[in-house]
């Protein structure tokens, strides 16, 4: 999730091959690395994670880390610029959007019960809900694999109170339809909250206790919670700017509608999310040995993907409320993360080598760093042995970039007030595309390209992709998971 800012970031998302999980994730195998080497990689984390946040201003982080039977948790820094203490495994952070995959998880477990089916409409549990026109057929499964077609970047404030959710929702009808239902994954924010309200019909209670009683207590999460406003005191990461390469302490960056819980409010620690990682690991067994999840609604959330594209990476799809993202090696990769001002933060699993990364940061420059260890193929290829799809830059000749380039636009609901429009001018310049983004000041991004309709950043490797009209024309740019239209 992205709010305000447009910033180049590592988001972070898939089965193992085939669609079967490997059995039993957690159990010793032959192949389980010696103490040392373990311990190796993970001194080698620490030093990039340590050097990753002197160069981009992070003032702290902490990570969690299960490698074939090990695990690994560590703070780094402090909790604020200003009079802050030391950031320890219990350290809170918002870990934005990948407070999305709790809502998932929950509507699993509903699932599992009888209570929600994933591929019946929205309208059957939220009997009042209204699609903006021509989504009405909208399923639940659809809201959560991204795929519902209307515009997903509306963070706007309904309230406080229980009914705040409600009302977001039923603003939704007023949102453009960009896509039709179901044919193109475009990330969206306001679809997961859809899934949050569908979750409130049918548990009869709020969605943040409804998540509680389903995942977040189970699991004993026990410092994990929503919250849209500062707590007072404990052990809390403030959010921070970056202000000519320094880190800045901005309080206000913490508030989130309440609106907004169901894709980014969950605030959580490193401790906590690698027991949630353990449990994603462990055929859905909580750590006192309770049977939380089955196995079967483990392979329900990470196959059966909607529409692929790129977030970041490229992706074979979304699977409940997970980015299901393939190697080389034919290997499945599961991945989510999040972005809110002040805080980024990265997860990432793979099953099949019983490995997973957990990472919380404070910071503007986060995006940087999980960009190294998430995007990149460092701790992919060092933990797990797989590596990314490759992407060999080609240059192409005037005749064949000129179709793409032009200005592209994206709307943004903040907060208050009216909507947005983001901007972005392509060029053609030395066989690849320049792009600007305009008004932003900054220099502007070469994006070579790498397959038809597929390019990446030749700074960091984050890649992106164009989508064509049923005429054949280029009409979207696909940019972090959004899509920008091709107005001329």
């Amino acid at each position: 999730m992205r709010l305000v800012k447009m910033t180049r970031r590592a988001m972070l998302a898939g089965t193992v091959a085939g669609g079967a999980l490997a059995a039993p994730f957690l159990a010793r195998a032959a192949d389980e690395p010696a103490v040392e080497d373990a311990d190796r990689l993970f001194a080698d984390l620490d030093a990039r994670i340590i050097a990753g946040m002197q160069e981009f201003a992070i003032p702290g982080a902490a990570v969690g880390v299960f490698y074939r039977g090990r695990e690994y948790l560590r703070g780094y820094g402090d909790t604020s610029v200003q009079a802050g203490t030391p950031v320890d495994a219990d350290t809170r952070f918002r870990i934005a959007s990948t407070s999305k995959t709790f809502t998932g998880a929950s509507a699993m477990r509903l699932v599992e019960d009888g209570r929600l089916r994933l591929d019946r409409r929205v309208d059957d549990y939220v009997t009042d809900f209204i699609a903006p026109p021509g989504a009405q057929d909208v399923t639940v499964r659809r809201v959560l694999n991204h795929s519902a077609g209307w515009l997903g970047y509306d963070y706007h404030d309904t309230g406080s109170d229980a009914g705040a959710l409600a009302r977001y929702v039923d603003d939704v009808r007023k949102l453009p339809q960009l896509t039709p239902v179901g044919t193109i994954y475009a990330y969206n924010n306001a679809a997961i909250s859809v899934a949050g309200r569908v979750i409130e019909t049918v548990t009869g209670a709020t969605f943040e206790s409804s998540v509680r009683d389903l995942l977040i207590d189970p699991l004993g999460l026990s410092r994990s919670l929503f919250s849209q406003s500062l707590p007072g005191g404990g052990n809390i990461a403030m959010p921070h700017d970056v202000v000519d390469g320094k880190p800045v302490l901005v309080p206000d960056y913490f508030y989130l509608p309440r609106s907004n819980n169901p894709f980014g409010g969950v605030i959580s620690t490193a401790r906590d999310q690698l027991a949630y990682l353990r449990f994603l690991l462990s055929h859905g067994r909580a750590a006192d040995g309770r049977q939380v999840l089955s196995a079967a609604a483990l392979r329900e959330m990470w196959s059966h993907p909607g529409p692929g594209g790129t977030l970041f990476v490229e992706l074979r799809g979304w699977g409940v409320s997970w980015m299901l993202r393939p190697t080389a090696e034919g290997i499945t990769v599961i991945q989510h993360g999040g972005d809110l001002p002040g805080y980024h933060s990265g997860f990432m699993m793979v099953p099949e080598r019983r490995f997973g990364i957990t990472l919380l940061t404070n910071s503007e420059g986060g995006p940087k760093l999980l960009a190294r260890l998430f995007i990149e193929d460092w701790a992919l290829r060092r933990f797990a042995g797989v590596r990314n799809l490759p992407a060999v830059p080609q240059s192409l000749g005037a005749s064949e970039l000129a179709p793409y380039e032009g200005t592209y636009t994206a709307e943004q609901i903040g907060f208050t007030g009216p909507p947005v429009t983001l901007g972005l001018q392509l060029r053609a310049k030395d066989g690849a595309l320049s792009m600007e983004k305009i008004g932003s000041g900054e220099p502007p991004v070469i994006l070579p390209f790498y397959k038809p309709d597929y390019v990446i950043d030749q700074d960091n490797g984050l890649r992106a992709n164009f989508l064509r009209d049923p005429h054949g024309s280029v009409a979207w740019l696909r940019l972090g998971g959004r899509l920008f239209r091709h107005t001329g």
